[in-house]
């Protein structure tokens, strides 16, 4: 009988062990050294845009730019935090990121921007399928936009808002404080995370990814 006993147990374990999803830290808490760095025309150097502190990346919105993983990441969960210092203005997330360019690379975009949050923008020719060509227009827009499904969930300037991208088998969910703001599908599969910046001040904390 303790002989089963054990056994169960131990099969358990495993089975908890097997099933623990596993925690990738991509950003450490104290400086940038997980990240790569594209700014526009190289108009500054990077420490005056982007710096790391107890916890929270701050970037300044100017001039453009990205920072961007060393690593690519498939089947994934990203969690974050981001709020506006000042005034609501313009960034966002990039992840499937195919290629990186200056200033913006190949790749899809969570949109940050006040009163966009959650739309996302095709950049530099990626493709999601459910884009589809606005009706009038007869050429793809340098920008193409999948629009929020919602109402704006986003909190008040100097408010922290919580980001949520679920990325599995190429289907992609966005979340934006806990409301499914938009979902498509993504022939690619894998690739680099970034965060923009485009506008003014904005500050990241509680980045957690998670592979699913």
């Amino acid at each position: 009988m303790q002989k089963t006993f054990y056994t169960v147990l131990l099969l358990l374990l495993f089975f908890t062990l097997g099933c623990k999803k596993q925690q990738i830290d991509i950003f450490n808490g104290n400086d940038l050294s997980n990240w790569h760095f594209v700014i526009e025309n190289d108009a500054a150097q990077a420490e005056q845009v982007f710096s790391a502190k107890e916890g929270i990346i701050m970037i300044k919105g100017e001039p453009f730019g990205y920072i961007y993983t060393h690593e690519k990441y498939s089947d994934f969960v990203l969690e974050l935090e981001y709020k506006w210092v000042g005034e609501a203005t313009n960034s966002g997330v990039f992840f499937l990121i195919e290629e990186t360019s200056n200033p913006f690379p190949r790749g899809i975009e969570c949109q940050l921007k006040a009163d966009k949050a959650g739309d996302l923008v095709l950049l530099s020719g990626a493709e999601l399928k459910e884009y589809q060509l606005p009706e009038g227009l007869t050429e793809r827009p340098k920008f193409p936009v999948i629009e929020k499904k919602e109402p704006s969930s986003e909190k008040a300037v100097g408010e922290w808002n919580k980001v949520k991208i679920k990325v599995k088998n190429g289907v992609v969910e966005i979340f934006i404080n806990g409301v499914l703001q938009n979902k498509a599908t993504s022939d690619v599969k894998n690739g680099y995370i970034g965060l923009q910046s485009e506008g003014k001040e904005i500050q990241f904390r509680n980045l957690v990814l998670e592979k699913i």
